[in-house]
């Protein structure tokens, strides 16, 4: 399982150092996306088989949002691949979609991780810890408890 919050720079041609315990999680085989909120999602292979799995059975022929789903999802994705000092390369793309310039942080979010500018993140932890209460309420309404 992916846990917990680790902070690096991203060097100036897009190379990223990916923490140490997130390498043995995600494996040999990792795929990089866009994610929701201007995050990028990064997925272990099998996870990412599961999910590419469901886009799959997504009517997109004939439904445009399933289409624009898989479109943003799959469309954007590339196949990580870890460097002998344990860096990846995230693609301008994937850099200029998820405001990615020096800093950034990796939040292990369980089945994936999610890759954030620094900043953004900070303002995001931010805004959680300050309605934290509220929204574990709205969780329990729903059936979760903590």
């Amino acid at each position: 399982m992916l846990r917990g919050e680790y902070s690096h720079n991203i060097d100036t041609k897009g190379r990223l150092i990916i923490p140490a315990k997130f390498r043995e999680d995600l494996g040999e085989n990792f795929f990089i996306t866009k994610g929701m909120e201007k995050c990028l999602y990064v997925y272990p292979e099998n996870e990412w088989n599961l999910f590419e799995e469901k886009l799959n059975k997504l009517p997109t022929t004939t439904d445009k949002k399933a289409r624009d789903l898989a479109h943003f999802f799959q469309g954007s994705a590339i196949e990580g691949e870890l460097d002998k000092q344990g860096r990846t390369l995230i693609p301008s793309g994937l850099r200029t979609f998820a405001h990615l310039e020096k800093e950034v942080v990796f939040i292990g979010m369980g089945k994936r991780a999610e890759i954030w500018d620094k900043a953004r993140w900070d303002a995001k932890n931010a805004e959680l810890e300050e309605n934290i209460e509220d929204i574990a309420s709205d969780m329990e309404a729903s059936g979760f408890s903590i």
